[in-house]
């Protein structure tokens, strides 16, 4: 069977009139598709080279769309490649902590509890109520039954007892902010 009408001796006369009959308008789907005429041209000149190889196995009567087909597949590769060639987005960085930043907080986690252990369970009580809940002297004073006054002094006193014992650079006064 021959896939393209005229001569079966004249492929290449056979398949330059298929060439003129679609190349036209197939730039003008890939420029549509693509958005772009130089990306365009390759997308038509690779569907005929496509074309071209598989050439016995088109049947004139499906060419338009199977070269239709072709150049939509080959803009999907392209635009597939292009993707995997985009540098990363900086919002689709991991925000979980670096292996090495997790075992140094580990470390860190375990110092600050072994000193707080220290500590009266009174003072340890106040700081921490200030410290993770971020309470106000007067609920503190309210939750461990003594005045305002004395909340802030054992949290005062807790903080430099903490400091005195946790190694240098992980008191309360850390980065510029109250850890403790």
């Amino acid at each position: 069977m021959a896939p393209f009408p005229g001569h079966a001796d004249e492929p290449d006369a056979e398949f330059s009139g298929v060439y003129r009959t679609y190349a036209h308008d197939l730039r003008r789907f890939a420029v549509y598709l693509s958005g772009n005429t130089a990306v365009a041209d390759d997308l038509v000149a690779e569907a005929f080279v496509r074309a071209w190889t598989v050439r016995d196995r088109i049947e004139f009567s499906t060419v338009r769309g199977s070269l239709f087909a072709i150049v939509r597949n080959l803009f999907l590769q392209h635009r597939r490649r292009e993707q995997r060639g985009q540098p990363l987005d900086d919002g689709l960085i991991d925000a979980a902590p670096r292996p090495d930043t997790q075992t140094s907080d580990s470390d860190e986690l375990r110092v600050v509890l072994a000193a707080l252990a220290l500590l009266p369970e009174i003072d340890r009580a106040a700081v921490l109520m200030r410290a993770d809940d971020g309470l106000p002297y007067e609920d503190i004073a309210a939750a461990l039954g003594i005045s305002v006054t004395s909340a802030k002094v054992k949290v005062h006193r807790a903080r430099l007892k903490l400091a005195a014992v946790l190694p240098t650079g992980r008191g309360p006064e850390r980065n510029g902010r109250n850890r403790l």
